[in-house]
């Protein structure tokens, strides 16, 4: 996968978990979720941004760059 098409699929799980911030701070998930529910989402949400910026991290850190 290149890196261009990593920071593509960073960039939208950051969207992403923009959007479920937003929907916790206004207290609009209550009409879609229930609390138990929304915190299983919101850690899937987290942990797939965090797993897209290891991976970038790795194509593009300092590592990579010995490697290149």
């Amino acid at each position: 996968m290149s890196v261009e098409a990593v920071r593509k699929w960073h960039a939208l799980a950051e969207r992403r978990r923009r959007h479920y911030v937003e929907l916790y701070r206004s207290d609009k998930w209550r009409r879609h979720y229930s609390e138990e529910a929304f915190a299983t989402l919101m850690r899937d949400v987290i942990q797939n941004v965090e797993s897209w910026s290891r991976i970038l991290e790795g194509m593009t850190g300092p590592a990579a760059a010995k490697a290149a």
